[in-house]
């Protein structure tokens, strides 16, 4: 898993990438929680999901958003981590210019990141969004959402609870052509403290059945 650096908006970005295991290989980008509560690429669950897809030939990166361990910058409540995830699947697209597909995966404001860049990027084949903090932040700009993708949540989560997420979840499945799996986790709580291997296990078995020609 090499180290590389990425040229951002705000200066340079860190990064890890795991190379595909063929020419075409699909690309995944994989997005960590909130840069000011901890948040970074070695995050347990951000590692989870980058494994997922690793270990199925993608090539896959994972990164730190600005002002965040090597990334230079400074936190910029959304909008600049935007720019960085853009920056970020650039260089992944530029590096992989014949992959079969394209798909986005973050945790917490991860997944937030991850859905925005959704909307700005139609290419995007399908995405995986683990504990979206549906109550924080406003999700209605997922209209209409523009690829289909999983939700993966905790029945414990005390952050963001079931009942917002399943709003959103509700309304996303209003949409034709796209279909929203929703997995929810019982005993998960916000952090997968102690159901981290359900990370894996679920999200695998998403990605299987998707690459399998599947729709959910």
């Amino acid at each position: 898993m090499p180290e590389v650096i990425l040229t951002g908006a705000s200066g340079r970005l860190e990064g890890s990438f795991s190379p595909g295991k063929t020419p075409n290989a699909p690309i995944a980008l994989i997005l960590h929680p909130h840069p000011k509560a901890g948040g970074q690429m070695n995050n347990a669950v951000t590692i989870q999901l980058y494994r997922v897809f690793m270990k199925r030939g993608f090539a896959t990166l994972r990164f730190n958003f600005r002002g965040v361990g090597k990334s230079q910058g400074e936190f910029d409540s959304g909008i600049g981590e935007l720019a960085d995830a853009a920056t970020a699947l650039d260089w992944l697209q530029a590096n992989n210019p014949t992959a079969s597909q394209c798909w986005v995966a973050g945790y917490q404001f991860g997944a937030w990141i991850g859905m925005q860049l959704l909307m700005r990027r139609p290419e995007t084949d399908g995405f995986i969004s683990v504990s979206p903090p549906t109550n924080v932040y406003d999700f209605s700009f997922l209209a209409p959402c523009p690829a289909s993708g999983l939700i993966l949540h905790g029945s414990n989560d005390a952050v963001a609870s079931p009942t917002e997420v399943e709003r959103v979840v509700a309304k996303l499945r209003t949409q034709k052509g796209i279909t929203i799996a929703y997995d929810l986790v019982e005993g998960a709580n916000h952090y997968w403290s102690d159901h981290l291997d359900e990370v894996e296990i679920r999200t695998g078995a998403y990605l299987d059945r998707r690459m399998a020609g599947g729709k959910s």
